[in-house]
């Protein structure tokens, strides 16, 4: 933890064990890792209330909402709360009974070993291996189980448009949603926290946009990056 990382939510503790677990899930390697991504800083700040949801598309701060929104808000925000909260505790827990320590506190083997009991089957492969195929261009579904194969033909100017991954945080176990907040903080923009110093992007070789305000006034597009095909057919429909 830094001074530019004061928890919003989590305490000292819970800061500590959510950012070794998300470090294990996406571990530094060659390159870096969930926690020199911040990772913890996008969850803590997605859990602290309704301050840090909508940023600003024009590059500034973050958009308020009030009322029923705001409501509706605080109470989803709620039940992500005490599921985190009961998660650090069962951590914890299997840690103890079978290392008799805290998570924490655990080698990043048996961090490992702790993970494996609580992670489902389809999100054990290893980050290194996730983030392989996503380099070569394979769809993946939310938790790395294959995506439906886009449509044959389908896409702009009969080029296949890689699929968009629709996800939500609602009614998932606490792995399953510490796997997908992991990936959203190493991968989302850094202004929502997480993809410290755009880590994540350089990870698989994306500049990305400098500001949100790029992609709303035009200056950039994702196209290039958002399709697989004839990439010389594309840039001349795209300049005729």
């Amino acid at each position: 933890m830094n001074n530019n990382s004061v928890p919003l939510f989590f305490d000292e503790h819970e800061w500590q064990t959510v950012e070794a677990a998300a470090a294990r899930i996406i571990p530094t390697d060659h390159d870096p890792g969930a926690r020199e991504a911040g990772v913890v800083v996008f969850i803590d700040r997605y859990l602290s209330g309704i301050d840090y949801i909508y940023a600003n598309p024009w590059g500034s701060g973050f958009l308020r909402i009030d009322g029923r929104q705001a409501e509706a808000w605080t109470n989803r925000i709620a039940d992500l709360q005490e599921r985190y909260r009961e998660g650090v505790r069962d951590l914890d827990r299997r840690s103890g009974e079978k290392f008799g320590s805290e998570f924490v506190t655990l080698t990043e083997e048996q961090q490992d070993s702790i993970l494996e009991t609580i992670l489902p089957r389809e999100v054990q492969a290893p980050a290194n291996e996730a983030a392989s195929s996503e380099r070569e261009g394979e769809d993946t579904g939310s938790y790395g189980a294959p995506a439906p194969a886009p449509k044959k033909g389908g896409g702009v100017f009969g080029l296949k448009v890689a699929m968009s991954q629709p996800v939500t945080d609602e009614n998932l176990g606490f792995a399953e949603t510490l796997v997908l907040h992991t990936r959203c903080g190493f991968y989302s923009d850094p202004v929502y926290g997480g993809n410290r110093d755009r880590v994540g992007w350089r990870t698989i070789g994306w500049p990305g946009p400098w500001s949100l305000a790029e992609t709303n006034d035009g200056r950039y597009s994702t196209l290039a990056y958002m399709t697989a095909g004839d990439y010389e057919t594309l840039w001349a429909e795209l300049h005729s």
